[in-house]
């Protein structure tokens, strides 16, 4: 399958400069830039997807340059409806190194680039980039963008100087990348596609040459109709453990998020988020519609999607530990490499500490009291079997409720 086939089939293709998508199957220059601004300390799933879309380029012979933006993540890509609170420097550079694993992790390519746009904004005079690049924008060009039409229009809250002049900044990045490095294309989710196009104006205007931006849709929660992985409440983040913010989600969780999809939307998660090719998973959705209530395309969802981002090793410790969970009597017999294999994607805690305190550190419980209720109520249990008060922690998995999970060694 042509790579052109493959971004149609896997439905990696939304607005786009390229008027014939085969244009990228003997494109001479064969490299291109996808960004992130370090607004959190984890990309989310949304963000992914897109990833997902930059991978697929890659197999098909594509030198990627990922772009972690630690100028624009100071000012923050301007929302739709409200001002944007800045980061702290300290944050945005912290932000930026948690970023830069996680693309790398899933991105895997010898020859990846990692760059970041304040290197080359950090020593540039303000007078100078208004000259070069706020001189071939028209206030009637910006005033047009739908997200400015959303702040300034009736009711809307406003935009200060700073996020308006945001898209000139983006615009400026890949006016750089091309000079320094040739790139001429841009990836990137569809609601950037007006950005990216600025920096297509600059390259036209200065360098009097065409590049391109090719964009992916958004991912849309067929239940809640909202972004797949928003960044701002129930988000699903790439980020296994805690960097500081609270912007994580464990193994455990990730996996069982994918696996608890419904029918309706496994075909086109499998597509967008796992590397399975079209035979594969035509013969997988084959097997599944024979027998739903095995759920086999959405363990091969989970496996997959978990696999990009966590690795073989954790991937197969959270399938084993799902089945030992689902199984009756499964945490009976768990062994010593069960729970070395389970401690790598489980909080840990030490069988020497008293079980109350053991609660409350885990979080199952927030006082010593509503810990003592959870206990009366038979909702702990180690190795399948309910604890009192009385009991003391020994090796096994510590478990609340369904599926809050511990492992004590």
């Amino acid at each position: 399958m042509k790579l052109s086939e493959e971004l149609i089939w896997r439905g990696f293709s939304a607005k786009t400069t390229i008027n014939d998508p085969e244009e990228l199957d003997s494109r001479e220059n064969k490299q291109f830039y996808w960004g992130a601004d370090p607004s959190a300390d984890s990309l989310t799933i949304g963000n992914l997807a897109a990833l997902m879309m930059c991978a697929c380029f890659v197999r098909h012979g594509y030198k990627p340059y990922l772009l972690v933006g630690g100028a624009t993540g100071q000012i923050g890509d301007p929302k739709e409806n409200r001002e944007r609170e800045l980061k702290s420097l300290d944050e945005v550079e912290h932000n930026k190194t948690c970023i830069k694993k996680q693309l790398e992790t899933v991105i895997k390519a010898d020859n990846i680039t990692m760059v970041d746009n304040f290197d080359w904004f950090k020593d540039m005079n303000y007078l100078s980039f208004l000259r070069e690049v706020g001189k071939t924008f028209s206030m009637t060009q910006l005033l047009d963008r739908q997200f400015v039409q959303n702040r300034i229009g009736e009711g809307g809250a406003g935009i200060s100087y700073a996020e308006f002049s945001y898209t000139l900044i983006q615009g400026y990045d890949f006016l750089h990348l091309y000079r320094k490095y040739g790139i001429d294309l841009q990836l990137c989710g569809a609601d950037q596609y007006g950005n990216c196009t600025s920096g297509i104006h600059l390259i036209k205007r200065l360098e009097n040459a065409t590049a391109d931006v090719w964009s992916t849709p958004l991912i849309i929660d067929p239940v809640t109709g909202k972004k797949f992985g928003k960044s701002e409440g129930n988000a699903v983040w790439l980020a296994a453990e805690d960097n500081g913010s609270g912007n994580f989600t464990p193994v455990f969780d990730f996996y069982q998020f994918w696996i608890n999809q419904p029918d309706e939307s496994v075909e086109h998660l499998l597509k967008t988020y796992t590397t399975l090719e079209k035979p594969e998973i035509d013969e997988l959705l084959a097997r599944h519609n024979k027998r739903k209530e095995e759920r086999l395309a959405q363990k091969a969802l989970a496996k997959g999607v978990t696999e990009v981002v966590h690795g073989l090793e954790k991937t197969n410790a959270v399938i084993d530990l799902t089945e030992k969970l689902f199984t009756p009597g499964g945490f009976e017999n768990v062994s010593d490499g069960d729970l070395t294999a389970f401690s790598t994607i489980l909080p840990n805690i030490s069988p020497e500490k008293p079980l109350i305190d053991a609660l409350l550190e885990l979080g199952f419980a927030d006082s010593k009291k509503k810990a003592r209720e959870f206990l009366n109520q038979g909702a702990i249990t180690l190795n399948g079997k309910k604890l009192t008060e009385e009991n003391t922690l020994e090796k096994g998995i510590l478990k609340k409720g369904k599926n809050r999970l511990a492992v004590v060694k």
